[in-house]
């Protein structure tokens, strides 16, 4: 009776806690918010200024007495009170229509992490989302909510590949009857892309580089294997400060670069796809070959991952509809299906 008096009053959320971006989905309305896990705080008062959005704008621009910080590292929490904040931001912004209430409502909230996360990564996630206002928090490994949102039957007796190349980790997992029969968890994704193009232009080129700017560079020429001719001939100016002068520096720079510096992440993350096959029963590959690996994350937005893929595991690879959507997605399946979600979640925890 509790539990139907606060859903009157409350909406059900479903969270892709990313280490870069954190998507929430509410059942019923579908994804209402898409902003960067990133919080601006003053470094004295401890007071936090910005969250997502704004706050990603200061980063690298703040003066001493501000410090913006991503609170989630590969993706599980470094940073507890600031996820803490961050999450209870994003439940009031979800309830912001409901503002007569005289305090925030309570969702019952479902959270994807990631399958390699220890018992004590996972306590943090949930104490913080109880701390910031959740009535109920259900976790379920975001390999598992990407293959739901991606549509795979993860129900059935047959065997589902699915890769998530997110921010902070890679996650590599074969479903099959509601749970997942090999996985592999790397930390080595999205940000070692960017660490790679930062480490790229200040030994290539002696120019010191900001991870924001090395992120834009990733999304604008990067690419897993040699694109057409048009897209070779592409180039962008990439700016910073000269590490032997001090002063302002401009370099242009090519897609075939851009290729050659994160091409020691994505090869790690294609053995670890070939590791993870070679542990697969031969039932289940057999079911794997026929329908292909699916990807997910944002990471499989690389040109051209997906053929390289292909080529190294001789399996056909598809790339899931909206990849950056797929784990908020089965989250938000999970809260319309509560068999399921009884099936999949790795751990619950309810306040009274």
């Amino acid at each position: 009776m509790f539990d139907t008096f606060w859903s009157v009053f409350s909406h059900d959320v479903g969270i892709d806690l990313g280490t870069a971006n954190t998507i929430v989905h509410v059942k019923g309305k579908g994804i209402v918010i898409r902003e960067p896990s990133v919080v601006a705080q003053h470094k004295k008062t401890k007071k936090v200024l910005a969250i997502g959005t704004e706050a990603k704008r200061m980063l690298g621009k703040t003066p001493a007495t501000i410090v913006a910080v991503r609170p989630l590292s590969d993706g599980v929490i470094s940073d507890f009170d600031i996820t803490e904040q961050m999450l209870r931001y994003f439940f009031r912004k979800v309830h912001q229509s409901r503002s007569l209430l005289p305090k925030i409502p309570r969702p019952r909230v479902v959270i994807g992490v990631p399958s390699g996360v220890t018992e004590v990564e996972r306590k943090a996630v949930i104490d913080a989302s109880i701390r910031a206002g959740a009535r109920q928090v259900f976790l379920i490994e975001e390999p598992m909510a990407a293959a739901i949102g991606t549509g795979l039957p993860v129900e059935e007796a047959s065997g589902n590949m699915i890769v998530d190349i997110g921010g902070g980790t890679t996650e590599i997992a074969v479903i099959s009857l509601s749970g997942i029969v090999v996985n592999r968890s790397i930390r080595t994704a999205g940000n070692e892309m960017d660490l790679d193009i930062v480490y790229f232009s200040r030994t290539k080129h002696n120019l010191l580089l900001g991870e924001r700017t090395a992120e834009d560079i990733k999304i604008e020429l990067g690419s897993a294997i040699e694109m057409d001719a048009e897209f070779e001939k592409k180039s962008i100016t990439m700016r910073g400060r000269d590490l032997l002068s001090g002063l302002p520096k401009a370099v242009e720079i090519f897609p075939h670069e851009i290729r050659k510096a994160i091409g020691g992440t994505v090869n790690e993350i294609v053995e670890a796809i070939k590791d993870t096959i070679e542990e697969t029963p031969p039932e289940l590959l057999s079911d794997i070959m026929k329908k292909g690996i699916y990807l997910a994350g944002g990471g499989s937005l690389i040109r051209g991952i997906d053929s390289l893929i292909a080529d190294k595991t001789g399996m056909p690879v598809h790339i899931s509809e909206d990849p950056l959507t797929c784990v908020v997605r089965g989250t938000g399946k999970v809260l319309d299906e509560l068999g399921l979600l009884q099936k999949v979640k790795l751990g619950s925890k309810e306040s009274f």
